[in-house]
């Protein structure tokens, strides 16, 4: 059934399918399954159907989508195949681009040049997934000086809304692969991944599409009772979840933590496993200690602080034992609740604080006179929340598990 498709009735379409155009036969709207809307004309030619795609919607208009269709139209009628053309036109483009630099090769180049300032591997790992996932697919094959705007838009629309901190994070780095190229000479004009007066003019803003999920978080005042039923289990899972809240450590540095890196009631973490890549030195408290003394009873011989057959926890561990205790919170959530007891609770400064949980420093004027690492303030700060922690416990005594 044909539909005079009208921009209200094509914005409020919520249902998978097919919709044909009454005003220019063979015209579709197709909706998928995710929602994202595509022109599609269908056509008959030598007794057999096909389909074009056209463009997606709304970045292709309702007007210019009938335009399109029926400059296609008419092309069927006197005897031109609309797809063999696009092929043809495509292989004209490839084979006058490969005398260019393609946006494919000088993006990997770029990569492989940024590898240098990049301290964890990971970070080239994530450009180039998402430069292979969704950037090459449409402009991998183009030189460099043919990218304009509406492939960018090609790019980004499609998941803008559904992956939009991806899609925000692929236009930075689209961005400065294309300024690279016009500091190169290899192309010239306006950079097409531009955001400021640019590409904001026609995507809404990251922070209007998606806010920002944060970890949840336990309120301070409930974790001297979380603790006193923490302590009522002795399984190497909710050890290492109280000594991660007491230190408020990340969960990864605890599952990784050797034995080897004790010293003189001081855990110091190299910086090959800090997020900061800095050595960390924790001072440990007499339950901290107390925790790995537990431990290492449980599974004496091992090289981890906490581990299972001598073997490092998993790192769902002690995600795992939130969920059976019924809370509603994360391990990294602890992290917070520490930091607001801090700011709300003491008169520590936030110096003291933020190096506390091994913060990076933005500034860096003044990270260039944080020379010392306030060890002994952090001493003190972290026994006193030992002691608020430990606040409703009335019977602290641990018995070891003997063979």
């Amino acid at each position: 059934m044909s539909t005079n498709l009208n921009f209200k009735y094509v914005e409020n379409l919520k249902k998978p399918g097919r919709y044909t155009d009454a005003l220019v036969r063979g015209l579709h709207l197709w909706v998928k399954p995710n929602l994202n809307k595509y022109w599609i004309f269908r056509y008959s030619q030598n007794g057999k159907q096909q389909n074009i795609s056209l463009g997606p919607y709304p970045l292709i208009s309702i007007a210019e989508a009938r335009i399109l269709g029926q400059q296609a139209r008419d092309k069927v009628r006197s005897g031109v195949n609309p797809i063999k053309e696009r092929q043809k036109q495509k292989s004209t483009v490839k084979l006058e681009a490969k005398s260019k630099v393609q946006f494919r090769d000088f993006a990997t180049e770029c990569v492989s040049t940024k590898r240098l300032e990049w301290k964890n591997e990971k970070h080239a790992a994530q450009w180039m997934y998402t430069l292979t996932e969704f950037a090459f697919p449409v402009i991998g094959d183009k030189a460099l000086d043919e990218i304009e705007m509406e492939h960018i838009l090609e790019i980004l629309t499609p998941i803008w809304t559904s992956k939009t901190e991806t899609a925000s994070r692929l236009r930075g780095r689209i961005e400065w692969i294309l300024a690279a190229a016009t500091t190169k000479k290899l192309r010239s004009g306006p950079n097409p991944a531009t955001w400021k007066n640019y590409l904001q003019t026609i995507l809404p803003a990251p922070k209007k599409v998606a806010s920002v999920i944060h970890h949840k978080a336990m309120r301070y005042a409930e974790i001297p009772q979380f603790i006193q039923r923490l302590r009522g289990s002795d399984s190497m899972a909710t050890i290492a979840l109280e000594f991660t809240i007491l230190n408020g450590s990340r969960s990864g540095e605890v599952f990784g933590g050797l034995k080897s890196e004790l010293q003189d009631g001081l855990w110091v973490i190299p910086a090959s496993r800090m997020k900061a890549k800095k050595e960390h030195r924790v001072p440990l408290c007499q339950r901290s200690l107390n925790l790995i003394a537990i431990a290492s009873a449980i599974d004496p011989g091992s090289k981890y602080l906490f581990s299972r057959n001598g073997k490092a926890l998993s790192n769902m561990s002690m995600s795992m034992v939130l969920r059976r205790m019924g809370v509603d919170a994360t391990v990294h959530g602890f992290r917070s609740s520490l930091r607001d007891w801090i700011s709300e609770q003491t008169y520590y400064s936030s110096e003291v604080a933020e190096m506390t949980l091994a913060h990076t420093i933005g500034n860096k004027v003044e990270a260039a006179y944080r020379r010392q690492d306030l060890l002994e303030k952090r001493r003190a700060l972290l026994l006193d929340w030992e002691s608020y922690c430990s606040s409703h416990i009335k019977n602290n005594v641990h018995q070891l598990k003997t063979a």
